[in-house]
C-alpha cells in the first residue's frame, strides 16, 4: 500500500533563453505515493494559483510515455531515477519522506528555455525535415506484403523506430549530442528496403543539419543510452556512421 510523503522540492524558474534563471524551493507535503510526477507538479501548481502567484511551467501532452513530451531533469537524470520510462510514468513512490527533488530543463544550447522547464525542441523537427522520411509515388506504391522484410530486420526497425524524440540523450550528453536520437531515425529507415534509394542522401543531410544546429559531438560514454526513457541502443550510432562513411565515399 502506498503511503503519503513530503519533501523539499527546488524547481527551475526562468521567464526566457536570455533571462537569469534561479531555483524556487516548496515544501510539498503529503503527497501520495501512487501519485505521479506530474500529478505532484499540478498539485504544486494547483497551490501556486490558489496563492496568487505564477504557476510553474512544464511541458507536458499524453501522460502515457508516448509523446517525449514531459522533458524534465530529475535529480540529475532525464526523466527521473526509473529506467525506460518517463516522466510522466514516475511515480512519488520511487521517492522518500524528506527527500530534496530537484527539477531542472533540459541543458543544451539546441534547446534554448521557452519558459522555466519548458524547452524548444524544434531542432529534433528540422533534422527529421532534412531526411528523416521515404519518397514514395502516390498510387504506384507496392504492396508492403509482397516486399519481403526478414523478421529480425522487421524487429530491429521497429525496435529504432520507438524513439520519442524526447531529447533525454541530448540533456544526458556532456557533450550535448543528438546522436542517438538521429541515428535511431536513421536506422529505423536503413534497415528497411524502402528507406535503401535515398539512404545516402538521408545519412549526409540529417548529419549536417545536426552539426548546423548547435549539437555536440559523440563520444561513446554510452549516458544517452543509459537514460533513453525507450532503451534505444548506441548500436545505431554504429550504424549511422557506416551509412554515413559509405555516403561520402560514394561522392
Amino acid at each position: 500500500m502506498d503511503t503519503n510523503i513530503s519533501f523539499t522540492l527546488k524547481v527551475w524558474r526562468q521567464n526566457g533563453p536570455q533571462a537569469k534563471g534561479h531555483f524556487d524551493t516548496f515544501e510539498m507535503k503529503d503527497i501520495p505515493g501512487d501519485t505521479s510526477f506530474l500529478e505532484m507538479l499540478d498539485i504544486l501548481n494547483e497551490q501556486l494559483i490558489e496563492a496568487g502567484k505564477e504557476p510553474f511551467v512544464f511541458d507536458h501532452d499524453c501522460r502515457e510515455g508516448i509523446c517525449g513530451m514531459c522533458s524534465l531533469y530529475i535529480n540529475g537524470h532525464p526523466h527521473g531515477p526509473a529506467q525506460g520510462a518517463t516522466t510522466c510514468q514516475l511515480y512519488m513512490r520511487r521517492f522518500h519522506d524528506g527527500d530534496v527533488i530537484t527539477v531542472e530543463p533540459w541543458r543544451s544550447a539546441a534547446f534554448p528555455v521557452i519558459k522555466d522547464c519548458m524547452v524548444d525542441r524544434s531542432a529534433f523537427d528540422k533534422i527529421i525535415a532534412a531526411g528523416g522520411y521515404t519518397s514514395v509515388r502516390t498510387g504506384q506504391a507496392q504492396d508492403a506484403n509482397a516486399i519481403l522484410i526478414s523478421k529480425e530486420a522487421a524487429d530491429e526497425a521497429m525496435d529504432c523506430a520507438t524513439c520519442i524524440g524526447c531529447g533525454a540523450c541530448v540533456a544526458a550528453c556532456k557533450n550535448g549530442s543528438a546522436m542517438l536520437f538521429v541515428s535511431s531515425k536513421v536506422s529505423q529507415l536503413a534497415l528497411l528496403p524502402q528507406g535503401r534509394p535515398e539512404a545516402a542522401r538521408r545519412a549526409k543531410a540529417m548529419v549536417a543539419k545536426m552539426e548546423e544546429l548547435g549539437f555536440g559531438n559523440c563520444t561513446n560514454t554510452r549516458a544517452c543510452e543509459a537514460e533513453c526513457p525507450k532503451n534505444e541502443s548506441i548500436a545505431n550510432i554504429a550504424r549511422l556512421n557506416r551509412e554515413f562513411i559509405k555516403a561520402k565515399l560514394a561522392d
